[in-house]
Order: structure tokens, then C-alpha cells, then sequence
């Protein structure tokens, strides 16, 4: 053992210690170590800081710009909506139909981009009640490493291992020739995280994006309001139709609420007052269950508790609840809540209004405006924040949500399809991602200021300051040395006890190198193995680029490193769920070799 070998060692100890004890933040424990490497000579100066013109770190960044792209488009809401769907079956189904959908993907396209496509997808349908993000997050990225098995294009080491085994002299492999073993390791995790995810992932934890969910769910309860949204279907024969909003009294007689409207046109939010009904119409009707049903009861109606079409309409991302004030110098003062007529003049529907500390929920149409009245309405965030922007009104609580332009969900989706067709056509990966961001800000379907918004930069320096850590294994012969002295006593060793040896060395090299850089260094070892042993050496070979996506315990991978942030996860969630996976992993790794190759 060399100096620099024994330094690096204790490189590793210390990291390991600080990451398990949580001592700093992990973003803090990676810097620190990115400035020790060459304070102790272990990798020159100059390379110090190559970690942050990487193309895994690009393409972090760049993946996170395209996703932030369609979420803002609204294109990630629509593929969203199934998994809610599914979701109302309960957080199982939701996570397992989200695995699902992300493993599939990373069979074909790299695993962090398959992650970073759906994190807005996840984020959603949390939002929607469909699971708690801290219980979505991880499996998914989880589900996103082992999809990258599927295929022997799925990941970068089993990318290079035909290679690596065609350099020995052996046969390359065929596309489809992990397929079994990733299919039984993607089961393996959906089953877990279905079956036992509410026991071994971390409870809900709130950010600041759910903050302001809180702050709809206080208004609500601070002025006793429901928020109980049904849908509504008016048959042929109605008393309705022929009728005007006006003509109904619904808040009067009933104390309900037309939120929406749904006619072949589309959905208008807050139909006006003299909008008459027709057969046919779908109205998403805001109020208690029993003032509802009195309504549909008296006029025929049908009443269905999902919102249907609704729904995408009235997410919270597209609309909620907001308080206004009548600005002191408001041109609307003196005239009447009916005369300003706020579902005519802003498309949104008058709930409450306090005046002179009385509220009223009721019928207050003939109301007079004065300064500092309080005005709750429900509506569209864009209608609301244009009456943000009249200086007849004052926004007086944060909105829930910022606009989605869905005008330009067309040329969101065309960058994210060029970016892929780039990847497809051999060009490299942070090449073709960033083309792909660099699109969105060129045909403004993001502003250059959102994009520095959309990047989680300690992210970016999470991976940036661990990347010279796996240089430095590299460079100072230390995988070298771990991975010959394994060789070495293993050489006797039965097939078995050498099958979980190369697993699990495999797996620990990944979580402190580049997982590339481990099959570089252990293929060429452990087919010279199997040749001493009599085991099949493309066997060993496929075990270690297998092994390689066996990467859950740290969030060192960056899939894991990713969606930290976004998923409030701690060092110890990992330990935990990524422990029991990685568990599960190397026995079906290693049976699955046994079985189908030696």
C-alpha cells in the first residue's frame, strides 16, 4: 500500500463518516473533500475543480431546464393526469405506476434523463393528493437505476461493457441480453416500494412550494368556505335550459357556486351572469354535497363527484381561491359588486366579501364598494393576477401557482424531441441535452432568468465536488489495489461466495466513483477470474455492468443527487430504503447470473 493510497483511504473514512453522521450538509461535505484531494496531493490543482465542467453535471442541468420547460407548458400535467388517475386507487397504485413508467423509459434512454423528465410529473401529482413527494421521489429515481438493466443500452457501464468484453476477446452481447435479470431487479424494486413503501420510505415533509397549498387550505377554513367542487351535466328536457345564471338565483337559493363551464368550446371559468344554460352543458358547481344535489334534484340535473375535464382546468396549479382588496384609489368605488360585474370584467366568481368587519357569503350583488373591502374570489391565476395588475384591486394573499403558457406546449415538447434525436444520432449526451435547453430560451418558452430559477445548484455542487473523489480512486491506483487484493482471495473461493464478492465490491466502488470508471478497472479483473476459477468470464463481466446501477445507499448517483433536493430527503431516508433495496438487489443479481449463464 503507497502513501497516496493510505491518504485516500482516510479521504474516504472521513467522507463516509460525515455523510452517515450527517455532521454537514452533504453539498458542504463534497466541497470540503473537492479542496482536500489536492491540498494533500492526491490529484493535481488544475483538476480540482474539472467536476463542474462535466457531462454528467451539465447534463443534470440541462435535463432540469427541459423538464422545467414542460412543466411550464403544462404538457408534464397531461401526463400526469393517468397517474392520478391511478393514484385515486391509493399511494401503492400511484407509485407503482410510476415506476412503471419511469423504468420503461430509462431501458431506452438514459437513467438521469428518464429521472429528470419525469421529476415535474412526480411533483404534480403530488400536488394533486396523489402521494406525498418525500414517497414518490426516491422510488422513482430508484426505478430509474434499475430500468437502466433492461437493456444493454439502458446505462453507460452496460453501454461499455461490450466493448470491454470484445477487448478481451470474448463475444459482445446481445440488446436484449440482461433483459431477464433487469425485468426481475425492476420488479424486485416496484414490488418493495408498492408493497412496503409506506413503512420503509421517509414520512411526508413540507417545502416551501407546499407552503403556499397551506395558505389556500387557511384561507378556506378562515372564511368558512367548501371546497368541495362537483361535476354537473344538464340533460335534455332541463328546467335549466333556456334559464341565465341570473334568472336561477344559485347563491341565493342555493348557496352554490358556478366555477367553470364546459360546452363544446371548451372550459370558461366563471361564466357570466347572463350566461344561459343549454343541454349538454357541464358546469363545475363549488358548494356543500347536499346544496348541490338540492339544485341537480330541482332541476333534473345529473351530478358526478370526479370533475372529469374539469379537472386539468381546475388544478391547483391553474386556479384557487384569492383575497383582493378595493384599493383606496380604485376607480370602482361607489358602484355595486353587480355593477362591476367581476365575472364579466375578470372571469372570476365572487365567494365572500367583508366590509366594515361583517362578512357576507351570500347574496351581496348589490353591495357599494368602499376602500379596504375584502373581496374572495375563485378563479383562474391568470384572471387573477390580471386584477393584480388593475389598480382598481390589491392581491392580499401569495397565488398558489405561476402561469402555464400553454400556447407553446408544442415547441416544448419539439426541444425536448430534438434533444433526444440529438442523443439518438450518436451526438454526446450534455452536447444534446443542453441544444435542447438552449431551444426552450431561444423560442421563449422559458426566460433565461427562469432557467437559472429552474436549477437546483446544490445539486450541481454535490456532484461537482465527488467527481475528483472518483478520479482520485482512479488515479492513485486505490480501485486498483481493492479490487486485486478481491482477486486475489478469491481465487479459491466457491462460485457462489465469488459471485456476491464481485457484486457487492461492484456496488461499493459505485457509490464513491464514477460507475463507468468501476467497470473499466473490474471487467478486465474479474474475466482474468473466471478463467482461473472456470467460471464464465462474460458471466463475471455482465455481473459487474449489472452491478454497477447498484447504486441506492448514498445519494452519491445522480439520479439520488438529483432529486434530493426536490424530495427533502436526508442522508439516513437513503440508508434506510436504499439499504433494504440494495439487499434485495445483489441476490437477484447474482441468482439471475447462476441461472442464465452458468
Amino acid at each position: 500500500m503507497t502513501t497516496d493510497i493510505a491518504l485516500l483511504l482516510g479521504v474516504l473514512g472521513v467522507t463516509v463518516l460525515l455523510l452517515v453522521t450527517e455532521a454537514l450538509r452533504i453539498d458542504v461535505v463534497a466541497l470540503a473533500v473537492m479542496i482536500a484531494l489536492p491540498l494533500l496531493g492526491l490529484i493535481p490543482a488544475d483538476q480540482a475543480f474539472i467536476g463542474f465542467s462535466s457531462g454528467a453535471v451539465v447534463s443534470i442541468m440541462a435535463v432540469v431546464v427541459l423538464g422545467r420547460g414542460l412543466d411550464r407548458t403544462g404538457v408534464t400535467q397531461r401526463i400526469a393526469l393517468p397517474i392520478v388517475r391511478i393514484g385515486r386507487g391509493g399511494p401503492r397504485r400511484t407509485r407503482g405506476a410510476l415506476m412503471t413508467a419511469v423504468g420503461g423509459l430509462s431501458a431506452i434512454m438514459q437513467n438521469v434523463g428518464a429521472a429528470a423528465l419525469f421529476l415535474p410529473v412526480a411533483l404534480r401529482v403530488a400536488r394533486e393528493g396523489a402521494g406525498s413527494r418525500s414517497r414518490l421521489l426516491m422510488p422513482m429515481g430508484f426505478a430509474a437505476i434499475l430500468g437502466g438493466t433492461l437493456t444493454m443500452v439502458g446505462s453507460s457501464p452496460l453501454i461499455l461493457l461490450n466493448d470491454l468484453v470484445a477487448s478481451q476477446g470474448a463475444e459482445r452481447f446481445g440488446l436484449l441480453a440482461v433483459t431477464p435479470i433487469g425485468l426481475a431487479l425492476l420488479l424486485t424494486g416496484i414490488g418493495l416500494f408498492s408493497l412496503l413503501g409506506d413503512r420503509v420510505l421517509p414520512h411526508a415533509r413540507r417545502d416551501r412550494s407546499e407552503d403556499r397549498t397551506v395558505s389556500q387550505e387557511a384561507m378556506v377554513q378562515s372564511w368558512h368556505l367548501t371546497e368541495n367542487i362537483e361535476r354537473v351535466m344538464i340533460p335534455e328536457g332541463s328546467p335549466l335550459v333556456g334559464q341565465t345564471r341570473r334568472d336561477v338565483q344559485l347563491v341565493a337559493r342555493y348557496g352554490i357556486h358556478i366555477v367553470a363551464m364546459r360546452e363544446l368550446g371548451g372550459v370558461r371559468h366563471a361564466p357570466a351572469s347572463d350566461t344561459r344554460f343549454s343541454a349538454g352543458q357541464r358546469l363545475a358547481v363549488l358548494g356543500p354535497h347536499e346544496d348541490i344535489a338540492r339544485f341537480a334534484a330541482d332541476y333534473g340535473a345529473k351530478v358526478r363527484s370526479r370533475l372529469g375535464r374539469f379537472a386539468e382546468a381546475l388544478g391547483p396549479d391553474r386556479a384557487g381561491y384569492a383575497e383582493v382588496l378595493v384599493s383606496p384609489r380604485a376607480r370602482i368605488i361607489g358602484e355595486s359588486v353587480s355593477e362591476v360585474d367581476l365575472r364579466e370584467s375578470y372571469r372570476v366568481e365572487p365567494l365572500a366579501l367583508l366590509s366594515n368587519g361583517v362578512t357576507h357569503t351570500l347574496d351581496f350583488s348589490g353591495h357599494v364598494l368602499q376602500p379596504g373591502d375584502t373581496l374572495v374570489v375563485h378563479g383562474a391565476w391568470r384572471r387573477i393576477r390580471a386584477m393584480n395588475a388593475d389598480h382598481n384591486f390589491v392581491l392580499a394573499t401569495p397565488l398558489a401557482a405561476q402561469d402555464i403558457d400553454e400556447g407553446k406546449g408544442t415547441l416544448a415538447v419539439l426541444c425536448m424531441v430534438l434533444a433526444l434525436v440529438l442523443t439518438l444520432t450518436g451526438t454526446a449526451l450534455p452536447l444534446s441535452l443542453l441544444t435542447g435547453a438552449l431551444a426552450m430560451v431561444l423560442t421563449r418558452v422559458l426566460t433565461i432568468d427562469e432557467v437559472y430559477r429552474a436549477i437546483n445548484w446544490r445539486t450541481v455542487f454535490l456532484l461537482a465536488g465527488l467527481i475528483p473523489l472518483g478520479m482520485a480512486t482512479q488515479n492513485t491506483g486505490t480501485a486498483g489495489w481493492m479490487a486485486g487484493n478481491m482477486m486475489v482471495l478469491l481465487s479459491g473461493a466457491s462460485p457462489w461466495l465469488i459471485l456476491f464478492a464481485v457484486a457487492a465490491l461492484t456496488s461499493v466502488m459505485t457509490l464513491f466513483m464514477s460507475n463507468v470508471a468501476a467497470t473499466v478497472i473490474l471487467v478486465p479483473l474479474v474475466m482474468d477470474l473466471g478463467l482461473r476459477t472456470g467460471l464464465d468470464p462474460r458471466a463475471l463481466a455482465l455481473l459487474v455492468g449489472i452491478c454497477a446501477q447498484n447504486s441506492f445507499v448514498l445519494p452519491t448517483h445522480q439520479v439520488n443527487a438529483l432529486l434530493q433536493g426536490p424530495g427533502g430527503y436526508r442522508n439516513a431516508d437513503y440508508f434506510v430504503a436504499g439499504g433494504i433495496l440494495t439487499l434485495l438487489f445483489l441476490p437477484v443479481a447474482v441468482g439471475g447470473i447462476w441461472l442464465l449463464w452458468l
